[in-house]
């Protein structure tokens, strides 16, 4: 009796949630919280700005009925003209062009689109809308602000990662080298999640409502992979990128591979991270030596030593900026978006992540970890112990502000 009993009780235990995979467990999580779970996409990894704009520019140039583009800037160069060149001619052939960007995105890079030519895109066609214009007093407009980088080609084709416009995502950026970052090429059902954002955002700035098949053709099914689009809207879902990031940790049962490049993660994410750890799960992190932003590198090295403290492995990627936003779990799964692993992105802004349950896409993402860990050095306690005091200093001074940053 007492065997029957055991055996029983391990058939009931092998269906519990706690045997659960991880990717399941995730999955579960995001259709209790709304975010839908799409089926019949195809997925490409996009890995260079090169291959970025070739891509992009190639489903452009073919593109049938409209265009819809959300960036956080397009930097007034060589790249952004070419877009915006190739987008005037396809309005002459007929086809709708909405593009929209950040206000803030846009002046706080160092070629912003100023009036004049803004005005002269828009002489072409294009309907380009500068979102929450900055005005008196200024500061009011400091959050939220759009971070999201959505391109939408005929509801048939969509592109969505971490990179803007500008040529330093082919040309790298002086003192700084190759700009590192990632994308996604993406066809199926998700490409309706995504135009859905898009207009929410074009609605809300200009008033233009845009429903009906033209925008949302049904969608035909492109391969096999299913994935989610987690969208962060602030004041209506505040917690959904800082919970994605806290589901996978927490589900993980094997192994987390994370790159981000401002990894100063809020409280509760940092607090998921090292759960993850303390059970034994194999957590590698990549964050750059270099930064682009003043103060940010150095905290994120900081919290980069408490997790390698816990007993995480830390790289540092020297072979450039690794602007890329990504973690994979469990060989199974991943997540690529905007969002970066600070409080601006998870409890501010817009921000769009994706998570992709494919076995083959996670791995190419694990694939591109361990080879660009060859460009790393592994953070030690001599690698801290080396820095020098003001250095130290201005990282633990950095990691207080973790808050604002």
């Amino acid at each position: 009796m007492n065997r029957i009993l055991i055996i029983i009780l391990g058939v009931v235990a092998s269906f519990s949630p706690c045997h659960a995979q991880s990717d399941s467990l995730v999955c579960r999580s995001l259709s209790r919280r709304g975010v839908p779970i799409t089926t019949g996409n195809s997925v490409r990894l996009i890995k260079s700005g090169h291959d970025k704009f070739e891509d992009m520019f190639y489903e452009i140039r073919n593109a049938k009925s409209f265009i819809h583009l959300e960036y956080f800037n397009f930097r007034n160069d060589s790249i952004a003209n070419l877009l915006f060149s190739i987008l005037a001619d396809k309005v002459r052939e007929g086809v709708e062009v909405r593009a929209m960007y950040d206000a803030f995105g846009n002046s706080s890079n160092n070629q912003p689109i100023n009036h004049s030519h803004h005005d002269s895109i828009s002489s072409t066609g294009i309907s380009l809308v500068k979102w929450d214009p900055i005005t008196f007093p200024w500061v009011n407009h400091i959050f939220p602000r759009d971070h999201r980088k959505i391109v939408v080609i005929d509801g048939r084709v969509a592109y969505t990662g971490g990179m803007n416009v500008a040529d330093y995502y082919v040309n790298g950026l002086e003192g700084i080298g190759p700009w590192r970052d990632l994308h996604m090429h993406i066809e199926g059902s998700a490409v309706n999640e995504l135009n859905k954002i898009f207009c929410g955002m074009w609605y809300e700035e200009t008033g233009e409502l845009l429903t009906g098949a033209k925008y949302f053709p049904e969608p035909e099914k492109a391969g096999d992979v299913k994935m989610a689009v987690v969208d962060r809207v602030p004041h209506r879902t505040n917690k959904a990128i800082r919970q994605l990031y806290i589901d996978m940790l927490d589900n993980a049962q094997r192994n987390v591979r994370l790159i981000n490049p401002y990894f100063v993660p809020t409280k509760k994410v940092r607090a998921a991270l090292r759960r993850c750890i303390e059970r034994g799960i194999d957590v590698q992190i990549m964050i750059s030596e270099k930064g682009d932003i003043p103060l940010t590198p150095n905290a994120s090295h900081y919290v980069g030593r408490k997790m390698q403290k816990y007993g995480a492995t830390v790289y540092l990627f020297q072979g450039g900026f690794h602007h890329s936003k990504m973690m994979t779990v469990d060989d199974t799964f991943c997540t690529v978006g905007s969002s970066n692993l600070d409080s601006r992105s998870l409890r501010c802004d817009y921000e769009i992540n994706t998570v992709v349950f494919d076995r083959d896409f996670t791995a190419e993402l694990n694939d591109m970890f361990r080879e660009d860990a060859g460009q790393s050095v592994r953070m030690s306690r001599e690698f801290y112990r080396n820095k020098t005091l003001w250095n130290r200093f201005v990282a633990w001074f950095g990691n207080l502000l973790t808050p604002f940053l």
